[in-house]
This record gives structure tokens, C-alpha cells and sequence, in this order.
């Protein structure tokens, strides 16, 4: 895939074992995996600050930790499927559709690109949009602007996950980080048979989620648009 902006090498974005990385996907604790480390911390730092007698240094470790623990939150949610729907992969809010020329593109035809940002407020567990399998994820290194700014696309730090649908078609959705953003998260292999809605990754911290599809796809969402992962229907396949 040519990604505007620099040459996509691969990297194994992907941590840990095959049993670690399910216990992600299949999350049933209602915060990520991730945020442990974190919270851990946050409470550490609160009981320490409590023994030594700070008090408001302990009230504001705990108050990051509540953030912490909110920011990490990880829902269930129930999927519904329709016939060549696609699913938006992240939460967020829609800051537009495009159509691509061939060469700005995976596909070498034109393609329709949206773009999702995901404020330090929503949910940053990313979802598989359609049922296939992972043909190939491809990741590249770079900066880290606002996520918001369309030049985030060409220049962060991204991950970019293809997949292939029972049908035949290619969607590619590409994790971005945003501004503060320094961690991208994998939780699936190439080779991988995924369901619509499952849990497949996420990105610490404010980031924006692009998704390309095929030539002659319907978007379903417009600009400014809040939209839910696994939940929202960002578009169908032609």
C-alpha cells in the first residue's frame, strides 16, 4: 500500500503471544488490557502520597488514575450485521469523505476515504468493520501531528491493517497516531479470520482512524457525525 507521504516497510506490530493477544480481543473485563500498567502506577503514586501524608498530591494522582481508568474503558457491544455494510472501526467523529485518484490509494482505481478522530473522551478500542480475513498489515514509522489535521494522514506514525471480505473485496483501515498519541496497538496477525465488531486493536491517547474503500462504495456518514465502533455503519460495499 502507498500511503501519501513516505514508503510503508513492515513491521510486526503484533505483542505478545496467540494467547495474550486473544485475551485482548476477547476483553471481558470492561477496561483494556493496556490501561494496567497505568492504573497500576496511578494508584502507587496515591498510596504513597497518602502514607507520606500529601494529601493533595494523593488526591491528584487518584483523580488521574480515575482518567486513566475512564480513557481505557472497553464496553461490550453488541454487533449487527447488514449485507455489505461496513462498520465504522473506531469512536469518534467524522471529519470527512473522500474520493481518491489511483494513485493516492491501496486499490490502483479510485477509492473513498473517511476519516476518523478520536478525542481523549471516546472509547480507543478500534473494531474489525466487516467479516474476512487480515491479508496484511503493514506498519511506518513517522510524526506525530494533530490527529485532526488532514497532513496526519501523510506524515504520523500508522498501522495499516487489510482486509480481505468473504466476497472479495479489499477494505483497508489505517490506526494513526494523533499529538500525543505514542503507541499503536495490533491485536491481530495477517492470516487471521476476524468477525465484524471484534476488538483488533487500539491507540494510546487522541488519534484518528482512516478507512479506504473500494471504487463505487456508499458512505453512510457525513462531517461532524458522531460515530460508535462496531455500531455505526460507516458505509456499504458496491
Amino acid at each position: 500500500m502507498t500511503i501519501p507521504g513516505g514508503k510503508l516497510i513492515i513491521r510486526d506490530v503484533n505483542t505478545g503471544s496467540s494467547t495474550t493477544l486473544e485475551r485482548r480481543i476477547h476483553n471481558r473485563l470492561g477496561i483494556a488490557r493496556e490501561g494496567f500498567p497505568f492504573v497500576g502506577i496511578g494508584l502507587g503514586l496515591a498510596l504513597l502520597f497518602l502514607f507520606l501524608g500529601l494529601l493533595f498530591l494523593a488526591i491528584l494522582a487518584g483523580a488521574l488514575t480515575l482518567f486513566v481508568l475512564y480513557f481505557f474503558r472497553d464496553p461490550e457491544r453488541q454487533v449487527e450485521i447488514q449485507e455489505k455494510a461496513v462498520l465504522t472501526p473506531a469512536d469518534g467523529r467524522v471529519l470527512g469523505a473522500w474520493t481518491l485518484g489511483s494513485g493516492e490509494n491501496a486499490f490502483g482505481t479510485k477509492a473513498v476515504k473517511v476519516s476518523v478522530f478520536m478525542s481523549l473522551l471516546n472509547v480507543h478500542v478500534n473494531r474489525i468493520p466487516a467479516r474476512g480475513r487480515i491479508s496484511k498489515i503493514l506498519y511506518r514509522p513517522g510524526a506525530f501531528f494533530a490527529a485532526n489535521l488532514d497532513k496526519a494522514s501523510e506524515k504520523n506514525e500508522q498501522n495499516a491493517v487489510f482486509l480481505e471480505t468473504q466476497d472479495g473485496r479489499t477494505i483497508v483501515f489505517v490506526q494513526i497516531a494523533g499529538l500525543i498519541a505514542r503507541r499503536i496497538a495490533c491485536w491481530v496477525r495477517e492470516g487471521d479470520e476476524v468477525e465484524a465488531g471484534q476488538r483488533f486493536g487500539l491507540i494510546r491517547f487522541g488519534s484518528r482512524l482512516d478507512v479506504y474503500l473500494p471504487e463505487g462504495s456508499l458512505v453512510a456518514v457525513q462531517p461532524g457525525h458522531s460515530v460508535k465502533a462496531g455500531k455505526t455503519i460507516l458505509g456499504y460495499l458496491p
